[in-house]
């Protein structure tokens, strides 16, 4: 049965290390990825561009890309979007069997703990954590990091490719065979001071943010305390 792999974020913007993770994972994994653009992330700052301009430019990043598709689910939800409700939503979607992969970085894999009821994420899909080449993503790195999540994913932990042998309950680590330079943060930077920035992102999103003026020096500054 296929891997259904759900990669959440604010997407603000997409850049070409987006894509090149999901695509690593969906060729790795044999997976169809879906990347989720989040409309009110509980746990991180307000976002710079809106939902529907982030969400155009995933669209944009992943077409042409087979196995890669665009799940606005979040954004059609009032309120704050919280994995866990995203899950058990899918998981009604797709039934008992289906294995349901949610995937995250290892910087959010550590800070776990915090999420909304994040011990049920397991009742309703497995955790993939990406890791960057060289991040020591294993556990005893986790466990002196984080010793709260460590306990959760102990039990848990098998290789990537034994996710899609059950439906949910395992945690895994995907490593990345490359180092990836982008980041959004430091992407809206440049685009605020005027420096080189058209080459981490695909072409078309790159016209977009042009074409629609979006991170602009405004759109990057401080609100007043």
């Amino acid at each position: 049965m296929t891997l259904r792999v759900f990669y959440g974020g604010t997407f603000d913007p997409v850049h070409c290390g987006h894509l090149a993770v999901a695509c690593a994972v969906r060729d790795g994994l044999a997976a169809q990825v879906n990347l989720i653009p989040a409309a009110d992330p509980p746990h991180k700052d307000a976002t710079h561009a809106d939902a529907s301009a982030r969400a155009r430019m995933l669209d944009l990043a992943m077409a042409g890309e087979p196995g890669l598709k665009v799940d606005r689910r979040e954004l059609k939800r009032e309120g704050p979007s919280y994995t866990v409700d995203t899950l058990r939503e899918l998981r009604l979607e797709l039934g008992p069997d289906v294995p349901i992969v949610w995937m995250l970085g290892g910087d959010s894999l550590l800070q776990l703990h915090t999420w909304h009821r994040w011990q049920e994420l397991f009742d309703f899909a497995h955790v993939l954590a990406v890791a960057r080449p060289g991040s020591h993503l294993d556990a005893a790195a986790i466990g002196a990091q984080s010793p709260r999540v460590h306990a959760e994913l102990a039990p848990r932990w098998r290789d990537a490719l034994e996710l899609s042998q059950a439906p949910a309950g395992g945690f895994a680590v995907f490593e990345l065979a490359l180092q990836r330079p982008e980041s959004s943060t430091e992407l809206r930077r440049r685009i605020a001071a005027g420096e080189p920035w058209q080459d981490w992102v695909p072409a078309a999103v790159a016209e977009y943010i042009r074409r629609h003026g979006l991170y602009a020096v405004r759109d990057v500054t401080p609100a007043p305390l």
